[in-house]
């Protein structure tokens, strides 16, 4: 299965386009990085993020697996104990479960059970979000891969970040499990840029440190991944109401910056958590939990949790669409929380 590319003719390259150039600057600077995944060499993944590679840098360096998510993440484990740094694409973040043994018993727990001496400079790159693709291929999943320690968990949310967590990730010697967007990889990078973020070119973006998207003094807005543009969408919106919204993009979620956080709410006490990945015992009942502890009751006015309701996602994309977290509810949600609701 392929995604065609979309909004690629003219202009910016797409964010698939870019994580490309940045996976090629890293083999370039370090003969150690690997990649492979199925579908990752002549076709260039599912979402086009390869493109390229195999012809610059060879079949053993960029290796198309079988469908055999066990064997060859396991194999991506052996790897990164023998000294080099591969990159493994896990297509859909739903397939993750398949390999959760090899992510969580090994890769997660091997630096610590050899005391440190071992360390595990293993990326696993995998695409999440609802894009109309049904029960098993549209979770996102990020707060269970956050549950487990040891693991590094980043999801970018705009083309800058895409390239500076990417080559960060890559660079770590730590396990770092990397969420795209299914929704954004083939879209032009130009359109949802961010003035909060860096150059496009070759920087890094610290893993653990978290963005203010947008200044506001009225709402505390947390969220991650595409959520943030949806975010940065309804505040917006609802700016023109009076409601000044600020926006915090956590970028991770292992490690999470709540200090950026509680410095936001410090100055306005209210605080929405939005999540495209499911409500209960995730993401952003993790923030809320942290949010009290950090300020305490008495400094929070209200507090609310937008996020997927617990059922497995409809293949209808108009049932699908429901139950995202869009822009229109995130605006509807600021509303009520201006009004005291």
């Amino acid at each position: 299965m392929s995604a065609a590319p979309q909004n690629a003719a003219k202009g910016a390259p797409t964010v698939s386009l870019l994580i490309a150039e940045t996976i090629g600057r890293e083999m370039e600077r370090d003969d150690r990085v690997l990649v492979m995944g199925e579908d990752v060499g002549g076709m260039g993944g599912v979402f086009h993020c390869t493109r390229g590679l195999q012809d610059r840098f060879g079949e053993w360096r960029v290796r198309d697996t079988p469908i055999a998510e066990m064997g060859f993440v396991g194999m991506g484990v052996g790897l990164a104990m023998r000294g080099y740094r591969p990159v493994v694409e896990i297509m859909f973040a739903d397939f993750l479960a398949v390999c959760l043994n090899q992510i969580v018993n090994e890769a997660a727990k091997i630096p610590y059970m050899s005391g440190g001496r071992i360390p595990m400079p293993l990326v696993i790159r995998t695409a999440g979000g609802s894009i109309g693709s049904a029960a098993q291929h549209s979770q996102c999943l990020w707060g269970m891969m956050a549950h487990w320690p040891g693991l590094r968990v980043v999801a970018p949310s705009c083309p800058a970040d895409y390239r500076g967590l990417m080559a960060a990730a890559i660079r770590s010697d730590d396990p770092v499990i990397l969420f795209e967007h299914k929704s954004q990889l083939n879209r032009r990078s130009d359109l949802f840029q961010r003035s909060d973020v860096g150059p496009e070119g070759d920087y890094l973006v610290p893993i653990g440190k978290a963005s203010v998207a947008r200044k506001g003094s009225d709402i505390t807005v947390v969220s991650i991944s595409a959520a943030v543009e949806w975010a940065l969408e309804a505040a917006t919106e609802v700016a023109k109401e009076g409601i000044s919204t600020e926006v915090i993009d956590l970028r991770s979620l292992v490690p999470l910056d709540m200090e950026t956080v509680l410095i936001s709410l410090r100055k306005t006490a209210r605080l929405l958590v939005i999540d495209e990945d499911f409500l209960s015992f995730g993401m952003s009942g993790e923030v809320v939990a942290r949010a009290v502890e950090g300020i305490g009751t008495s400094g929070l006015r209200a507090v609310r949790r937008l996020a997927m309701p617990d059922v497995p996602l409809p293949a209808a994309k108009t049932l699908e669409d429901a139950l995202i977290p869009s822009s229109n509810a995130i605006a509807t949600a600021l509303r009520d929380i201006a009004k005291g609701a």
